[in-house]
């Protein structure tokens, strides 16, 4: 993951993804990460993780896809760090794509991540 000012990297991370990381997310459960174009829009600094940022997936067409499949698109994607009293392991967890769908880093990447980051900012995933 890369946090950019204009088109210049500010810095780059090590990411884990959902536990099934091919392919855009398309519904609750199916543990992918989505890609496009969204906004980190709200904070959670008492998550069940080191913080977290919240993507705002799912947008309008993800919604309208997963509608016209008969599927919930599910939600709740975050950026966040390690699940709480576990950043100790993460040197182990960030090897794997371990989450059901978020954007993982360390606990001390997150750290500097909702420092630089403001809620508005927009975020693009790209597989």
């Amino acid at each position: 993951m890369q946090i950019m000012n204009g088109d210049a990297v500010i810095k780059s991370y090590s990411i884990a993804l959902g536990g099934s990381p091919v392919g855009h997310k398309e519904t609750e459960g199916d543990e992918r990460t989505p890609e496009g174009r969204y906004v980190l829009d709200w904070r959670n600094g008492k998550s069940g993780y080191h913080r977290s940022i919240h993507v705002s997936y799912p947008n309008e067409a993800d919604t309208e896809r997963a509608r016209n499949a008969g599927e919930d698109p599910g939600g709740m994607i975050m950026i966040h760090g390690q699940r709480n009293h576990f950043g100790w392991f993460s040197p182990v967890t960030q090897r794997f794509d371990w989450t059901n769908g978020c954007i993982a880093v360390t606990n001390a990447e997150m750290d500097e991540i909702w420092a630089l980051v403001e809620n508005g900012t927009p975020i693009e995933i790209r597989p």
